[in-house]
């Protein structure tokens, strides 16, 4: 036979204890001045009984009867008699079935109960709580206002692994009566889930309470819905509205605050009006705030007309506007380009007693910085400090980027400098807007030292820093330097996007490499990253300038397979690539197949077919296509006439090339001097030297000096003639004018 079979209280239970003439537990931690002996007794009974325990905790389970209602006497015991400190020696016999019947023992003596929970917190870090054992310590907390470690409790609870809202739920219901709690605990568990961004659970256990009959405090239900309606949840808000309703529950303005901004959030306006009337007939009325919310919704809708109105009704109902209201409204204004009736509500706004923030000021101050309007935005900030208005870090960074962007970067780096001075630390935006300033006017030596500041202050570069600095090594022709922060960027983890790639292919094609360049447009495609029209026209382009028009055909073949539908640049590039390597049938197929798909012709495009109609010799077609080019609707423009006028001269067809100039002129293009060398120059190549002489009288006429082409071509001619006498004249006026002339002639 085991021992345990042996003891003689196997089955013992506390039921035996109670009945072998040993008085009642529950008068041993009750005791009377009338029992004083039997308490005695009592307390000789269970430390024996304790010694017995321990000496045969091998043989007994310690989650046994008798084994966990003696450890709960014992604990209540020691806690009545103030000895927490002894309840050390139990604590790692505790389990979540005695921690939730002490607490439910204790229902009516709260400071014992406070005590034992803190004596857990403090001394068993590591218990392995169920949602039992944390809802009664909960409830405990909740009856002592100890809400804040409540609610941290709660945290613990909703967050613990593997435990549903179901769980949650049941356990605090559970537990609700036993622990003598109020239903506080139910509107703290909604907010807790809350303010842990748990809105879906939190709508969830909501529902579940209401199952239940719980009823939630519409503060509680406040939490819910506006929790649900910032992050955008907006349906899900309006499940719980209704549940809300059917409940019963008293509706506040609070609530009808939240819904009105739900549905403004929607774009439905006229919707929220309804929703305000309704509300109204309910005895819920509407605040300041719900006005502001609708104002600024039909500010941000660009009806600004009902929003001056229905500020202008406010004075009916007992309420004035605030900063916000008018903040709104000069927003509203900005973006709708009325800058001037956004300064006249500013000076109402001053009138009325009430002072402008930094908001109101910076709302004025970006859109200036918008029309890059230099001498309004520095206005604007001068008379900010002039309110006593703490401009922050956007009303700064406006002022920064304004000047950087026109190329002003010693009075950008003067406000960098006055914002650091007021305590406000540049973030990475701030420093990518001086290091775009430097890159766009090529000055990479400073670009590259901010970066390097930025760096040093702590600044972590995103994608948009490296982007800012890779567009500027590429401009700069500095391709070497671009691969190699693009590889920094990789091993730094910032993952490249479309705009990086975009870049770096550009400054390849530009450079000629179009191997590297090709290269990383795999990379592109092998990331995900799906290249756009730009990509393929920079592509396009650049093995079009390299004369490989096989490869240009086939990307343009790859970008219709990928669905990205050819533009008028794309169709000029190609157009312009045939046209220069002299296949003017391609170049025209293309031509009629965008104008089947009713894409205009652009003037670059019509001026790059006559160019292509001269590099193949046909003089006549390329006249042809000047009418058809204008009956598409195309005006030609000087680059027009300059390539036809030059391609006559070539064929040495100087009559026709003349009558073009009279036809440029009638339409109101000015010749430029390029327009008359290309004339003079044929004319003297033919010895017609009359007709080149009334083109230099013509073009000093029009107000244009001669350059040294120009007295190059005429001593030349007069030279052929042997008019040396006529040549030897303009060579001294040539030399007269600075110019130094060709001996060789």
């Amino acid at each position: 036979m085991s021992k345990i079979q042996r003891l003689p209280f196997k089955s013992f239970t506390l039921r035996n204890i109670t009945t072998r003439r040993t008085p009642s537990l529950h008068t041993l931690i009750n005791p009377n001045p009338c029992s004083r002996s039997s308490y005695r007794q009592c307390l000789r009974t269970l430390q024996t009984l304790e010694t017995s325990l321990n000496s045969n905790q091998e043989q007994v389970s310690s989650t046994g009867s008798v084994s966990d209602s003696f450890l709960v006497e014992k604990i209540l015991l020691n806690l009545k008699q103030g000895n927490v400190n002894s309840l050390r020696s139990y604590q790692f016999r505790l389990n979540p079935l005695i921690v939730v019947e002490v607490l439910h023992r204790l229902r009516d003596n709260l400071q014992l109960g406070e005590r034992f929970i803190d004596f857990i917190a403090l001394n068993c870090p590591n218990f392995k709580h169920s949602s039992m054992s944390l809802s009664a310590m909960i409830h405990i907390l909740v009856r002592g206002r100890r809400l804040s470690d409540a609610q941290a409790l709660i945290l613990r609870m909703v967050r613990k692994s593997g435990v549903s809202r179901v769980e949650v739920v049941e356990s605090l219901v559970s537990t609700y009566s036993h622990c003598g709690s109020n239903s506080l605990i139910f509107d703290l568990l909604v907010r807790t889930y809350v303010q842990a961004r748990k809105l879906r659970e939190g709508s969830e256990a909501f529902r579940l309470l209401r199952n239940k009959g719980i009823c939630i405090s519409i503060n509680a239900c406040n939490s819910l819905l506006g929790g649900l309606v910032k992050i955008g949840w907006v349906d899900l808000a309006w499940e719980v509205y209704a549940e809300v309703v059917r409940s019963g529950i008293e509706l506040n303005v609070y609530t009808l605050n939240i819904m009105v901004n739900a549905l403004c959030k929607d774009h439905k306006i006229d919707s929220a009006m309804v929703f305000l009337c309704e509300m109204e007939g309910k005895g819920v009325y509407p605040d300041t705030v719900t006005y502001n919310t609708l104002i600024n919704a039909y500010c941000r809708g660009g009806l600004l007309d009902k929003a001056f109105e229905l500020m202008n009704s406010m004075s009916g109902k007992g309420l004035k506007p605030g900063v916000f209201t008018y903040n709104s409204l000069i927003n509203g204004l900005c973006k709708k380009g009325r800058c001037e009736r956004a300064k006249e509500v500013l000076d109402e706004m001053l009138g009325m007693g009430l002072s402008p923030d930094t908001a109101t000021y910076n709302t004025l101050l970006v859109e200036s910085c918008r029309k890059e309007n230099i001498s309004e935005a520095e206005e604007i900030f001068l008379e900010m400090s002039r309110q006593g208005v703490v401009p922050d870090i956007v009303s700064f960074s406006s002022l920064i980027g304004i000047f950087s962007r026109n190329g002003q970067l010693d009075r950008a780096l003067v406000y960098f400098r006055k914002m650091k001075s007021a305590g406000l630390v540049p973030d990475n935006v701030v420093y990518t807007i001086l290091i775009d300033g430097y890159c766009k006017n090529g000055i990479m030596v400073e670009a590259l030292k901010m970066r390097d500041q930025m760096l040093e202050q702590g600044c972590v570069m995103d994608v948009v820093t490296y982007n800012t600095i890779l567009n500027g090594l590429c401009r700069a022709k500095m391709l070497t330097d671009a691969d190699e922060l693009f590889n920094e960027m990789v091993e730094r983890g910032v993952f490249p996007d479309f705009y990086t790639f975009t870049t770096l292919i550009n400054g390849h094609c530009k450079d000629g490499n179009m191997n590297k360049a090709l290269d990383l447009f795999d990379i592109m495609t092998e990331k995900n990253i799906k290249p756009d029209i730009v990509t393929y026209n920079t592509l396009i382009d650049g093995f079009c300038k390299v004369g490989d028009i096989d490869k240009a055909n086939e990307l343009w073949t790859d970008m219709i397979s990928r669905k990205i539908l050819p533009n008028y640049i794309s169709y000029g590039i190609l157009i312009n690539g045939f046209c220069s390597m002299g296949c003017v049938t391609e170049a025209f197929r293309l031509w009629y197949e965008m104008v089947g798909k009713g894409i205009k012709p652009t003037l670059v495009t019509c001026n790059t077919i006559i160019k292509g109609y001269f590099r193949s010799g046909d003089a006549s077609k390329a006249d042809e296509f000047l009418s058809k080019m204008v009956s598409e609707g195309v005006v030609p423009d000087s680059i027009t006439y300059n390539t036809l006028i030059n391609g006559f001269v070539k064929e040495e067809n100087m009559d026709k090339a003349f009558a073009l100039v009279n036809k440029m002129e009638k339409q109101g293009l000015v010749p430029d001097i390029i327009t008359y060398n290309v004339m003079l120059n044929g004319f003297s190549r033919q010895g017609r030297m009359q007709e080149a002489e009334l083109i230099l009288h013509r073009m000093i006429e029009k107000g244009l000096n001669p350059d040294r082409s120009t007295y190059t071509s005429l001593i030349n001619g007069h030279v052929s003639q042997n008019n040396l006498k006529e040549a030897f004249r303009f060579h001294d006026e040539m030399l007269q004018r600075g110019f130094v002339p060709d001996d060789t002639f």
